[in-house]
């Protein structure tokens, strides 16, 4: 799996969790879905993703890198 597809599955995830919790624990949760697509929106204009940073470190790679890895 590619670092993009695993930051959309980690989002993804997440987003399902905050809203769960939001339901069933505490009106307060809804921050974390708050934070997450904040984070998805500034990463899309920056760049800058610590999710991808650390999936990176731990052996994520990325679309470029699997097609590269394919063709030889």
């Amino acid at each position: 799996m590619s670092i993009e597809r695993a930051i959309m599955a980690f989002a993804g995830f997440m987003v399902l969790i905050s809203v769960a919790l939001t339901v069933w624990i505490n009106d307060n949760f809804i921050w974390l879905t708050v934070f997450v697509g904040a984070n998805l929106f500034q990463s899309a204009y920056t760049g800058f993703c610590p999710a991808a940073m650390i999936m990176r470190k731990l052996g994520f790679k990325s679309e470029a890198q699997l097609a590269t890895a394919n063709n030889n």
